[in-house]
């Protein structure tokens, strides 16, 4: 798992609230008096849930907390008293949005004639076969498919394209997911992964949203189960041959700690254990070497990182390291030909080189990119003939193609290479899965105009061919959208890029627009400008939608991580405010009309400004978020808790409780007046426990002043990432963009329900 960075409802509330089990502070029992008087106006007025108040002390360093939510936490997911308080939420959810129902139908329609139901993905070819993706109008899932290449011999060109007439090849349904999920109320294939005959596929299937996964193997041709599934594995799974599979397990804290290999037609009980990660600071990954000559099992935590491989034509030889455990260094590895490509990050060079060492030496290094502080090395993809390092420089990614030396010569530097041209000034691009044997370069390119976009690029001729671009239904023109980048500057001088766009033909840029706002910052994530055909419900509705690029992600380069992490991290919740402020000033809105969103890290995000600035903003959405820093943090039965001691600090130490303390959302709730807020929740998601969402809720509504809205809406039968089919997602986000315009008192006139 990176990190903490998707029912049927039940009956309507009618019973009363559950009683205070000791007195209530006195400005917090006006607050509630006030909220039930206001609410008691009208016979037709919900009442909300009043989650009952449990003394719990936690003591560190001389300092007292007291959770009285605590008892919300039932890692069993069955007291009968938790889960009829989460239900009460959810139908008084109900009730406070059934004035906005038909709007949200409405919406939901919408959002859906977009989509080109019956579809299929870009083919790529592996083999003597294309594989894709198929939608099927009305269903929620995809068919994993296949057609045979009729003349598989000749060389890939950046202008194939797969037959579909009646003289191609037969279409082949490998894997229909709309069959697999008829039982399941959440369905999701975590990985499918063809072996290297074709003939036999492996996948991953999770039915509960808790990413414990379940791994089937099946004969490709037939469907013909092979062998007996693994079971409570992860979803990082790659093939050592036609015949070993190599998987994850976990710990008891959902920690990826063993790497395995099991041979098909046996027991699991049997399989080897190639590797057992001990250090609970550090999770293992796998990685496949373009070449699918090698596997490379990764040892990881948030500030270090080492690497193992397998030479898949000599398993016996078991696991061999390749970059030895170093506390501050960071490898990632691939392989091609006979050498051995090493990204390499440190405390010195925090922008990462580019090394490459001979398979047989591995200690005689040669540096190919030197560091830079300008331009972070992101990722690297290797071909038979050429290298691709995608880098990321003023905020913006790039992707620059070399040629490499014929396979066995020595590589002593790279020649000039050839930078891939991009239409939109600000944008997303990122790696898709190539052939390594070719010349044809696979990426994926959007913007927050242009729909995601497949392209093959010809490494040898520089030619860039849009293989396949997300149709949009209803009259959608990427003429009538404008996007920007503008610059906030912090307090402490550091300038905070912000992407912006809105239809050019209704915005006034007058201070009346509405804007939603979203931001992340963390994990060294980058949020880049990417398209989202649901966000155009908005944005056609004369909305701005704006990403704060904040301190903590990765988007300006390793320092930009550094500085919004552990005793910096603060920088975050700031740079937003700062970010919000910008906006106003320079009349991309008014306070009365921002809204802001955040996700799961996010929503941390959310919550910590929502304490230090409620004033700012209209409303606010925080999904699945991670709001209980310090006493999850100070946790170590949680998943995720004891490797990202390197992210949020380790509260067991003082510095780091104090400082956390000082920001965590759920002890920094105050009787204050908040902006209306809506906060969801998975019940099975394994990053963010739904009781840190629920005690956020259940202390706001103790504690704040105003009358505005506060919903929780929490999914009884899926995870972190909410819903799995695509358009139950697309009903998430009616009802949210439906509590936005309800929250900005700009609902459709007749669309009360």
């Amino acid at each position: 798992m990176i990190g903490r960075g998707g029912l049927p409802y039940l009956l309507l509330l009618n019973a009363a609230p559950l009683l205070f089990s000791f007195p209530v502070p006195p400005l917090a029992a006006a607050a509630a008096a006030k909220a039930r008087r206001t609410f008691s106006t009208s016979a037709m007025a919900p009442v909300p849930p009043v989650a009952k108040k449990i003394k719990h002390e936690m003591v560190m360093f001389g300092d007292v907390r007291n959770d009285n939510y605590y008892w919300l936490r039932d890692d069993s997911r069955s007291n009968p008293e938790v889960i009829a308080y989460l239900n009460e939420e959810n139908a008084y959810t109900d009730l406070v949005m059934k004035d906005s129902k038909t709007f949200e139908e409405e919406l939901y329609k919408e959002l859906r004639g977009r989509i080109k139901e019956d579809d299929i993905s870009a083919p790529l070819r592996k083999g003597s076969y294309y594989y894709y993706e198929r939608t099927l109008e009305g269903q929620e899932y995809v068919q994993h498919c296949r057609r045979r290449i009729m003349d598989a011999e000749t060389a890939p060109s950046v202008h194939d394209t797969m037959p579909t007439g009646p003289d191609a090849s037969e279409e082949q349904v490998i894997l229909d997911e709309n069959v697999k999920a008829k039982d399941h109320k959440y369905y999701s294939i975590g990985a499918f992964k063809v072996s290297p005959s074709n003939k036999l596929v492996a996948y991953a299937e999770d039915t509960r949203g808790d990413e414990i996964y379940t791994v089937y193997v099946m004969a490709a041709e037939t469907q013909t189960p092979v062998g007996k599934p693994l079971v409570n594995v992860t979803s990082d799974l790659e093939w050592a041959g036609d015949h070993t599979l190599v998987y994850i397990t976990m710990d008891d804290t959902l920690r990826p700690d063993k790497v395995w290999s099991h041979k098909l037609g046996t027991e699991q009980s049997s399989d080897i254990c190639l590797y057992h990660e001990k250090d609970d600071m550090f999770s293992v990954s796998l990685e496949a070497s373009e070449s699918k000559e090698y596997l490379f099992v990764v040892s990881g935590s948030k500030n270090t990182q080492s690497v193992f491989y397998l030479d898949i034509a000599k398993q016996e030889d078991k696991l061999m390291v390749l970059t030895s455990r170093v506390y501050g260094i960071d490898t990632y590895v691939s392989h091609r030909g006979n050498h051995f490509f090493i990204k390499r990050r440190s405390d010195e060079y925090y922008n990462s080189e580019l090394l490459v060492c001979p398979r047989d030496n591995i200690s005689a290094t040669t540096v190919l990119l030197p560091h830079r502080e300008s331009v972070k090395i992101q990722d690297i993809q290797l071909f038979i003939n050429h290298l691709v390092v995608y880098e990321r420089e003023n905020g913006l990614a790039t992707v620059t193609v070399y040629d490499l030396p014929a396979v066995g010569e020595e590589i002593k530097g790279l020649q000039s290479g050839r930078r891939v041209e991009f239409i939109d000034p600000i944008y997303s691009v990122d790696p898709s899965e190539s052939v390594f044997t070719s010349s044809i370069l696979r990426f994926s390119y959007s913007s927050l105009r242009t729909p995601l976009s497949i392209y093959d690029y010809d490494m040898n001729g520089g030619l860039s061919v849009l293989k396949k671009i997300e149709t949009v239904l209803g009259g959608f023109d990427p003429s009538n959208y404008e996007t920007e980048r503008k610059w906030a500057v912090a307090s402490d001088g550091t300038q905070v890029p912000i992407s912006i766009v809105y239809r050019k033909d209704l915005v006034k840029l007058d201070g009346s627009d509405p804007m939603l706002l979203y931001g992340y910052g963390s994990y060294e994530i980058c949020i880049d400008p990417s398209f989202k055909k649901s966000r155009l419900s908005l944005i056609d509705r004369g909305f701005i939608f704006a990403i704060a690029h904040i301190r903590g992600g990765g988007e300006m380069g390793r320092k930009w991580y550094e500085n919004g992490k552990l005793l910096k991290k603060r920088n975050t919740f700031t740079d937003f405010i700062t970010c919000a402020e910008y906006l106003i000033e320079n009349k991309y809105c008014s306070r009365e009309k921002l809204c802001i969103n955040g996700r799961s890290a996010g929503g941390l995000l959310m919550g910590a400004v929502l304490n230090m600035r409620p004033d700012l903003f209209k409303a606010a959405v925080a999904g699945v978020p991670f709001v209980d820093v310090v006493t999850t943090m100070l946790d170590p039965t949680i998943p995720l808790t004891t490797s990202e001691w390197e992210e949020w600090g380790d509260p067991r130490k003082e510095e780091f409780y104090f400082y956390m303390k000082s920001y965590s959302p759920v002890d920094n709730v105050k009787p204050q007046n908040y902006p209306n807020i809506l906060v969801t929740a998975g019940l099975n998601d394994p990053r963010v426990l739904y009781s840190e969402p629920a005690k956020f809720v259940a202390k706001l509504r103790e504690l704040k002043t105003d009358n505005n809205t506060l919903v929780f809406k929490i999914e009884m039968a899926a995870g972190h990432s909410s819903k799995s089919g695509r358009f139950e997602k697309l009903e998430e986000d009616a009802f949210t963009y439906a509590f936005i315009l309800k929250a900005l008192n700009i609902l459709p006139t007749g669309s009360a329900k």
